[in-house]
């Protein structure tokens, strides 16, 4: 451990905490914790310290050790959530994206699966393109029949994820990428409008410039057979643009990317052409290629109000080597990636903490100002990590596929890493950090938060806070208003100046997001996760216009989330919610009297398939919600029955004590038992994560919305906190939880 930090308590918030415990600490067999987070600390930054003397036995690893850990332990650089979590562990799988080759076979396609399988089982998120299969009712020469097509396909990859729960830590997740020239672009575009399919899959239209310049002229573009590579059909590119403008904004996907614009930056166009990226869309990979990635905290370069760049050019100079050595520690998932990871040297170096950097700055996000103070930032990272890249290229050599690269063609020194930078969601390691999340705005200044027994708790930023009371307008009462509001700007209450710099995602405009955007992605050498945040009340023509600057301005591909459209979002037991939700009088909440029974009461009877045998499960409803349920196993008698009727009489007292219904779905789904049963969507865990699934069919009959709510995301599903919508995902800043993770 490093001297400076031996004895120093690391400046980690309770929510910090709580997020190691649960995802990154080593536990024994049982489930206990056998680390500090400056264990954690200290144990990765030996693992990633030792791959030193790989290059020069004579390294002093010891003092590069404690570089490493002085940046992590004060939250001035965090690695990937993998190398956290496996560095120095058995595991030893340290990267966190990976793009797998899906050709037009079914050897191809179900060797896809199963490395799939492998990387989700290790800690790792999977990108695809599956443009090269042909299209549905295709013909099959082999069998004379005719193809399924890759939407089918897509499925059984999803179907895979879902039973994968890797290691308890991280959940899979995939990007799926059709090229807006395949035959089956229209029902790859319309696939989720059932958003209870591909829950696995964030998707994407990979766009052309060929099309993007047919939507500009209202022209047909080709549509090419990706079994001949003949144009087998034409389409009106506004259509299909349209389409993708419809579903975006109904409910934030697909997503867009475009492809000619991340082979034009394809550092190795030799060894093939880039087809996807990873599930956020930051990171353009070549098939079996591997990036592991890290954010610098900007909230911590700052000195005297002031950017504080002689230590920000340490930091860099720290971390692209700390992402170099990972690439050597690493235990590749297999030999493939292995091969073309090291090939390639690839890392992904990005920023976290710039919303809270303006602020300390007192710069309002939405300013040009802000805007170019972005592009001067990230340019001075872009140049010093290339600066760094080099001088590791001449100690340890280039990297081994450089001879034919961009690099070599454009007759440029040698480089250690064919790319350096990556601006990445930084969800879960913001929340380490204490910071704001990647080059997002704040989702919030403040939120109430609903946890168990109905207790409320504020969150308030952190700098907001101490801003408040330092100037004497802090008060509880206010801070539960701000998150009613979910805006500052309206406040006269509190100074100018201070609702000038704390400025939400809300409060600037798509236009504004778009030009921050495009101000990193100039300077950064892979993409820009970034979500585009549009009001409730936003059109189909906003989110067209949006998608159109992102492509004049440079963007490699957008992510737009309208508020509301993929859920009913909780924030408050203020705001209005459906009565499966919190329609409880509040007389019987004030005094703690359960509702009394009626003679007669209206119910469902749901038959759910469990590893002990058929589960009927009856839920009953009174005028004010979810009353009770009642439980019977088709095999009589037995622990698993009399368990059963347990949980429904405690969920029934529950209920009709005033618990809202999604708490105790919340409480019970996903528990394990040692007899699962079914497959993909319809496996059920438990009894009890059987009764959990009932309820939320039951809800889905009674009440549509509330269904969108629990599978799209309006609350976390781990801990019942607002989600919010920022680089590409869904995240958790209450818990750690990441959809994208």
């Amino acid at each position: 451990m490093s001297k400076s930090m031996k004895n120093t308590a690391l400046p980690l918030t309770k929510n910090a905490l709580t997020v190691l415990e649960r995802r990154y600490l080593k536990r024994d067999e049982k489930g206990n914790v056998l680390e500090t987070p400056a264990n954690m600390f200290e144990r990765v930054a030996q693992a990633i310290a030792g791959a030193e003397t790989e290059f020069d036995a004579k390294a002093d690893v010891k003092k590069i050790s404690a570089d490493f850990y002085d940046m992590m332990a004060n939250l001035e650089f965090l690695p990937n959530s993998p190398t956290l979590m496996n560095a120095g562990r058995e595991l030893g799988q340290l990267s966190a994206c990976f793009v797998l080759p899906v050709e037009d076979s079914m050897e191809s396609i179900f060797e896809a699966i199963k490395n799939t399988a492998l990387i989700h089982k290790s800690g790792g998120g999977t990108g695809f393109s599956f443009s090269r299969i042909r299209p549905a009712n295709d013909v099959v020469m082999s069998t004379k029949g005719v193809s399924s097509g890759p939407l089918s396909f897509m499925k059984v990859f999803d179907a895979a994820t879902e039973t994968i729960k890797q290691g308890g830590t991280r959940r899979g997740a995939n990007m799926g990428i059709l090229r807006v020239d395949h035959p089956d672009i229209m029902d790859f575009i319309m696939c989720k409008r059932d958003q209870t399919v591909l829950t696995n899959f964030n998707i994407s239209v990979g766009m052309t410039e060929a099309f993007m310049e047919a939507v500009k002229t209202d022209s047909e573009y080709d549509i090419i057979s990706p079994r001949t590579g003949e144009v087998c059909n034409r389409m009106s590119a506004a259509k299909v643009f349209d389409h993708i403008v419809d579903m975006a904004w109904s409910n934030g996907e697909p997503g867009i990317i475009f492809l000619d614009r991340l082979n034009r930056d394809n550092p190795t166009p030799h060894i093939g052409q880039i087809e996807s990226t990873n599930p956020c869309g930051e990171q353009p990979l070549l098939p079996y290629e591997s990036c592991n990635l890290g954010s610098i905290n900007l909230s911590k370069m700052i000195k005297n109000s002031q950017v504080d760049w002689d230590k920000l050019k340490v930091t860099v100079q720290h971390a692209t080597r700390f992402l170099d050595n990972v690439i050597q520690a690493n235990n590749y998932p297999i030999p493939e990636i292995a091969e073309m990871s090291l090939a390639n040297r690839k890392i992904g170096l990005g920023i976290m903490g710039w919303a809270d950097m303006l602020i300390l700055l007192g710069i309002s996000y939405r300013e040009q100002e802000a805007t170019d103070l972005g592009a001067k930032v990230m340019k001075f990272i872009n140049d010093e990590s290339h600066a760094t890249s080099r001088q590791l290229a001449k100690d340890r050599g280039a990297f081994p596929n450089f001879k034919g690269s961009a690099f070599d063609t454009r007759h440029e020194p040698e480089i250690r890493n064919s790319t350096c930078t990556t601006i990445a969601p930084t969800g879960t390691i913001s929340i380490i950090a204490n910071s704001s999340s990647g080059v997002e705005p704040l989702f919030a200044v403040s939120y109430v938060r609903q946890v168990m027994d109905d207790d409320i708790l504020v969150e308030v930023n952190p700098l907001f806070e101490k801003i408040a009371k330092e100037r004497g307008f802090y008060s509880l009462e206010l801070m539960k208003l701000i998150a009613e509001k979910g805006t500052i700007a309206d406040f006269d209450q509190i100074p100018e100046d201070v609702r000038r710099v704390f400025v939400t995602a809300h409060d600037i405009t798509p236009e504004d997001h778009i030009r921050m955007q495009a101000a990193f992605q100039q300077h950064t050498d892979n993409a820009v996760s970034k979500t585009v945040n549009f009001c409730n009340g936003a059109t189909r023509d906003d989110v067209s216009n949006v998608y159109q600057l992102a492509y004049q301005s440079g963007c490699k591909g957008v992510t737009i989330y309208r508020d509301g459209s993929r859920d009913h979002q909780v924030l408050s037991v203020n705001k209005s919610a459906k009565s499966s939700e919190i329609d409880i009088p509040m007389e019987n909440k004030k005094d703690g009297r359960k509702r009394d029974r009626p003679r007669t009461l209206n119910g469902a009877t749901y038959q759910m398939e469990t590893g002990c045998g058929p589960l009927y499960i009856t839920i009953n409803e009174d005028p004010h919600g979810l009353f009770e349920v009642f439980t019977t196993m088709g095999k009589a008698g037995g622990c698993a029955a009399s368990q059963c009727e347990a949980l429904g009489r405690l969920v029934s007292m529950a209920w009709r004590s005033g618990v809202q219904a999604r708490q105790t779905v919340k409480q019970l789904v996903g528990i394990s038992c040692h007899k699962p049963a079914g497959f993909g969507a319809n496996r059920i865990t438990s009894c009890a994560d059987a009764l959990a699934k009932a309820i939320q069919m039951h809800m889905q009959t009674e009440d549509e919305e509330y269904h969108k709510h629990i599978a799209g995301g309006g609350a976390c599903p781990e801990c019942g906190g607002p989600v919010e919508h920022e680089g590409g995902c869904s995240v958790c800043h209450s818990c750690g939880y990441s959809e994208c993770a």
